[in-house]
């Protein structure tokens, strides 16, 4: 079974209980939230998240709380090495987020390995190293695993080429913490080619490993490959293509992980539930942008 679903909303005054429904009203089965903001660190309680509520709902719609993915906040840079006030409070950030998680019964937590600040990549990756150490060898046995994200290569970003997160999960001490999200935006934007997927996977089978993906952003490109801009398109809508983006949803090297899309809204309204249809139909649809702005 397909599972798919999108970035949902965590709103008051229901917050989890409101991105379930939200997730559900889009006919997914998966779902990815931000504990917050994702700008900024600002956080309330988990205790007002509708925890027991959400899950009562869960159970009764038949909807899998293994297909909750957490993202961490942007703001987060464990790469940083020319502030330390910026690297401390992503360690205790992420700390932090690794709390919540728990709390709300999800295992996986996205994030943006950082960037270098122009120090250098070695100099980030090896900073990165340590944040990542800092927070998992205090922690006593949890089953959280923090899913290091494919980046476009903006910037001083890293994690733009697999070799990069290889070199940050030879690094860490608790390897069983440690996976990886591919974007399909972020790595078209790096220069690999999804016109032959498989070869993408190959090429990643070969470097880090096919067994520790533990999550898919699907988002098509507005980008010529290798722009290294990072801008997400509508599936269809990009420089990518609804038939490669179909590859990477039905791959069947992929069957057992969610897919994720974060594509643009439309008209200041969420796309999801009329391109997740389309995936679902694997049909393209020309008049996405008409239905989305017509829906209530």
């Amino acid at each position: 079974m397909l599972k798919i679903g999108s970035h949902v909303s965590m709103t008051s005054p229901d917050y989890l209980l409101a991105a379930i429904k939200e997730s559900v009203s889009y006919n997914s089965n998966a779902m990815m939230i931000y504990s917050g903001a994702p700008q900024n660190t600002r956080r309330i309680p988990v205790s007002r998240f509708k925890i027991n509520e959400a899950q009562a709902y869960m159970e009764e719609v038949g909807f899998n709380p293994e297909n909750i993915v957490l993202h961490a906040p942007y703001i987060i840079n464990l790469a940083n090495t020319t502030k330390p006030e910026v690297f401390e409070l992503a360690v205790e950030f992420l700390d932090k987020e690794i709390d919540r998680a728990l709390e709300m019964g999800i295992n996986k937590i996205v994030l943006h390995p950082g960037s270098h600040v122009q120090q250098g990549e070695e100099v980030g990756i090896a900073q990165i190293i340590k944040g990542l150490n800092r927070v998992l060898d205090q922690r006593e046995s949890h089953n959280i695993v923090i899913a290091l994200e494919t980046m476009a290569g903006k910037g001083s970003e890293i994690g733009y080429n697999f070799e990069q997160l290889k070199a940050i999960y030879d690094g860490v001490n608790k390897k069983q913490h440690i996976g990886f999200t591919l974007d399909t935006c972020h790595i078209h934007d790096a220069g690999y080619n999804l016109d032959d997927f498989d070869a993408v996977l190959d090429e990643f089978d070969e470097i880090i490993g096919l067994q520790h993906l533990q999550v898919i952003h699907v988002n098509d490109s507005k980008n010529v490959r290798g722009a290294r801009k990072d801008r997400h398109a509508n599936i269809g809508y990009g420089e990518i293509g609804f038939q490669q983006l179909l590859s990477v949803f039905y791959n069947p090297r992929l069957d057992h992980l969610v897919k994720i899309l974060e594509t643009p809204w439309i008209d200041n309204k969420p796309p999801y539930k009329e391109e997740i249809e389309s995936i679902r139909q694997q049909t393209f649809d020309p008049m996405l942008f008409e239905k989305v702005q017509a829906s209530e």
